[in-house]
Formats: C-alpha cells, structure tokens, sequence
C-alpha cells in the first residue's frame, strides 16, 4: 500500500498532536509543582532550570516538528475537498492557535521564569502561565480530536469508491 504525503502529513499530526496532548497533562500535573508549590507562594527556578523542559523534550516534539506539520497541514487541506478539507483545516488552525500562543507567552514567560528569584511577582507570573496551560491543553485536545476525525474522513474516501465529479 502506497501512501500519498497527504496521508503521511496527516498521520503524523495525528500522532504529533497526541504526544503533545499527554506529555503537557503530564508536565502540568506532574513537572509543574516541582517548580511552583502547590499553595503557589514559592518559584523554584533551579528545578525548571534543571528539567529544562523546552530544550530537552518540546523542541523535537512540538517547537519544530508541530509547527512544520502545521504548516503542511494548511498547505495540503487546501487541496483537499469536502468534510476532510473542513476537519484538516480546524485542526490545523487550532494547532496555529496553540503554536501563536506558545511563541509570543508561553516560550518568552518560561524563558525569563527560569531566570527569576523566588519572588511575589514570579510566582504571580508562574501561576499565571499555569492557569494559561489550561487554554493551550484545550487547544491541542481540540486539535487532536479535529485531526481524528479528519483521518477518518481520509481513510473513508480510500475505501468508498466514489463516481467521476463526486467529492467527499
């Protein structure tokens, strides 16, 4: 079986978006209270430093591959027709969301965090970033769940034949 670079692109944004999903869950629930306490009165700079989280494990999953995926993702959806066309495009601008927000606040907020003393305005801006994490785990679930359904669409029109003119 042969596969099309639409079907690879949109495979592996499936997967990339899944990773993405459960290894931020993971990091909010397990990674972050090593690094602001729970009550949320002390930043700990040294063990965000220490995991270095951004280098470490984002930059290959989500920081380039995400964002490259997402850019093809635009690129083949548009050639595409039908409901495929409409779920391959929410997810991708979904992600685009996600990726926006991870670029101009979430990079740039952890980026000046792990160089901040324990302090009132750090754990105000840590705090902060944690309540944001929530909105950018909606968006990657509602990307994943979009790019799902997307592949559905996908694998559906592989193995219904359809008639000359008839799209799906």
């Amino acid at each position: 079986m042969k596969w099309s670079a639409a079907e690879i692109i949109l495979w592996l944004l499936v997967l990339n978006l899944g990773i993405s999903l459960g290894a931020g869950l993971y990091e909010h629930r397990i990674v972050l209270p090593r690094w602001l306490d729970a009550p949320g009165s002390h930043w700990f700079a040294e063990a965000a430093r220490q995991d270095n989280v951004g280098l470490r494990f984002w930059a290959f999953v989500s920081t380039g591959p995400l964002t490259l995926l997402t850019l093809a993702s635009f690129a083949l959806a548009l050639q595409t027709t039908g409901p495929l066309r409409v779920w391959w495009l929410v997810a991708a601008s979904l992600v685009l969301a996600d990726r926006l927000l991870t670029f101009s606040y979430f990079i740039p907020t952890m980026m000046r965090l792990m160089q901040a003393p324990d302090s009132s305005e750090a754990v105000s801006s840590a705090m902060l970033w944690s309540r944001m994490n929530y909105l950018r785990h909606l968006l990657v679930a509602a990307a994943w769940l979009c790019s799902l359904q997307a592949l559905t669409w996908m694998r559906a029109g592989k193995l219904l034949p359809v008639s000359p003119g008839q799209s799906l």
